[in-house]
């Protein structure tokens, strides 16, 4: 054992005995420590800073009481948090989550996450995520506006263009951020650069919706290519029906790949012939339905009750887990490569368990994280912010194009990096190096912020 290796197991240790119940924040640093050893062992500067031990503990937390009436008149009160983790390379920015599961651990998991991602886009951006246990779901669109009216008149204290920029996320669309920007503007007066994701109308950016599952197919477009590959013939198994899936599925048929999955909380789609995009969309985004209604509507697809897209037994080159954090573990992970699995881009925030993680790169399946493949939304909302500043917006051909050479240079560093420590094709480590350098250069040169 090197010397380098007991720092980082003094760490590690520091930090579960003092969080031990945070589960998803301790398996996101455990994921990351697991692949920085060889980084540090040639920049022996950080080790003897403890830049560690400072970089793992968020700048700033904010814990608040959100107060709010239902249609009925009753009062509720739901907790709300901004986690505003490292604001090295810029102003924290990180989304807004609205969902019963919201709590510390994984919100803490989410900033810390989303340091290394916005890295990786070389956009200056700092790491943040932030949201509340409140659940859109059932909710009328009068509840919805008065709770995020109240959500705002407290977490407003705390964000500004120039500090914190929050941004859409689970349970956090257009509709939220509409109603929240709306408060700000009453509390604050007018900044259209205070939210990302906004509605076109008012100063939002085309293409952002879309950006996430566009960025996540353009990463592996780039690796496939690095092959002499392309996306042409290849089937796919995609999870989730949120934004992200469908406009990943949007983008892959686009480029010739056949998708033949898609799934929600309550089950999953297998279709053969390929998933009917045109009514995933009608279900999904217009009439908010679940998938049981694609299934009554297209005969031949096979929906299954309780399952898991990863439950599935039949051939795909591609996966893309664009549900939530940790739907794949291990046997799920042994059923994939059974299947044929060559890639797995991770559409979503840490959908596959470390386990799961390192058994794919031991199996030698490109496994390509969330904090690499998933860049696409933040750095369009990077790409809003800067419209927002110049009082314009951009063609969405122009942001598409922009977001295309982003995802191509984070494949890139994130390639290179891991070659450059000696572990090809080992994409978990390469972008947890590759991000976490321009974190560490930028820390130790303002005198470890």
């Amino acid at each position: 054992m090197t010397k380098t290796h007991d720092s980082i197991k003094a760490v590690q240790e520091a930090i579960h005995n003092k969080d031990p119940h945070q589960t998803e924040f301790l398996q996101a640093v455990d994921e990351f420590l697991s692949t920085v050893e060889p980084f540090l062992e040639k920049n022996p500067e950080y080790e003897e800073n403890h830049l560690l031990s400072i970089l793992t503990e968020p700048e700033r937390i904010l814990q608040f009481r959100v107060p709010w009436q239902d249609d009925k008149g009753n009062w509720c009160v739901n907790r709300g948090y901004r986690i505003q983790f490292n604001s090295a390379l810029g102003p924290y920015k990180g989304g807004l989550r609205f969902h019963p599961s919201v709590n510390l651990s994984i919100l803490k998991f989410l900033a810390f996450e989303q340091i290394f991602k916005n890295s990786l886009t070389g956009l200056p951006i700092g790491g943040g995520k932030g949201g509340s246990d409140f659940d859109p779901k059932g909710k009328s669109d009068a509840e919805i506006m008065r709770f995020c009216q109240s959500f705002m008149t407290e977490l407003s204290k705390y964000i500004g263009p120039s500090l914190d920029i929050p941004a859409g996320d689970i349970g956090v669309g257009a509709r939220e951020i509409g109603y929240l920007y709306g408060m700000y503007k009453r509390l604050k007066q007018y900044d259209a650069g205070v939210l990302t994701g906004k509605p076109l109308d008012f100063w939002g950016s085309k293409g952002r919706t879309e950006a996430t599952g566009y960025g996540a197919v353009y990463f592996v477009k780039h690796l496939l290519a690095d092959k002499n590959e392309n996306l042409t013939g290849k089937t796919v198994a995609v999870s989730g029906s949120g934004n992200v899936a469908i406009y990943a599925i949007e983008k892959l048929q686009e480029l010739g790949a056949k998708v033949v999955t898609c799934s929600d909380s309550n089950g999953y789609i297998y279709d053969e012939e390929g998933i009917d995009l045109a009514l995933l969309k009608q279900v999904k985004e217009v009439d908010r339905d679940r998938l049981t209604a694609y299934a009554q509507k297209r005969p031949q697809a096979e929906y299954h009750k309780d399952d898991t897209v990863w439950d599935l037994k039949a051939t795909y080159d591609l996966a893309f887990p664009c549900a939530t954090q940790n739907e794949i573990d291990k046997e799920k992970a042994q059923i994939m490569v059974e299947n044929g699995t060559k890639v797995v881009a991770e559409g979503a925030n840490m959908p596959c368990s470390l386990d799961a993680a390192e058994y794919f790169i031991d199996k030698g399946v490109a496994y390509c994280p969330g904090k690499a493949a998933n860049a696409g939304g933040v750095a369009v909302s990077a790409l809003e912010m800067s419209q927002n500043s110049q009082r314009l917006q951009w063609e969405k051909e122009d942001v598409d194009s922009q977001l295309n050479t982003i995802m191509k240079n984070i494949y890139e560093s994130t390639r290179d990096a891991a070659r450059e420590y000696g572990a090809e094709n080992n994409f978990m480590l390469g972008a947890n190096i590759a991000g976490f350098d321009k974190v560490a250069k930028a820390m130790t040169e303002q005198g470890l912020v």
